[in-house]
């Protein structure tokens, strides 16, 4: 895994990533539900990088294949129920992280959760 790489992003960094607007990123939720960004208790989003996939190949099909919105909602939908063989179809470049990189962030996530727990 790469040092800037991690597990969740927040929709500012997706928007940054993917160049569209946060709101822009609200908007698309609405209108595919395959995007379920998770929160976390202060209600942030926070997205994998699974979900990030999904947003780039969202704005693929919109910028830069036409779409409608309807038409890649319907696309998504088309794929056979699997909007991940879309992804792969469409080759969009982002690395998942390694098993062992992910295993070594949820330990660290998990010795800070003990960490604040303790202090509680």
């Amino acid at each position: 895994m790469k040092k800037d790489q991690k597990l969740y992003y927040s929709i500012g960094e997706v928007s940054e990533l993917i160049k569209v607007k946060p709101h822009v990123l609200r908007y698309w939720e609405t209108q595919f539900p395959i995007l379920k960004p998770k929160k976390n208790r202060a209600g942030n989003r926070t997205y994998k990088v699974r979900d990030i996939k999904f947003l780039l190949t969202i704005k693929n099909l919109l910028y830069d294949k036409g779409y409608t919105i309807s038409g890649a909602r319907q696309k998504l939908r088309d794929s056979n129920n699997n909007p991940d063989a879309l992804i792969e179809q469409l080759a969009i470049p982002f690395a998942e992280p390694s098993s062992r990189d992910l295993l070594r962030t949820l330990r660290e996530d998990l010795l800070e959760l003990r960490e604040l727990v303790g202090r509680l």
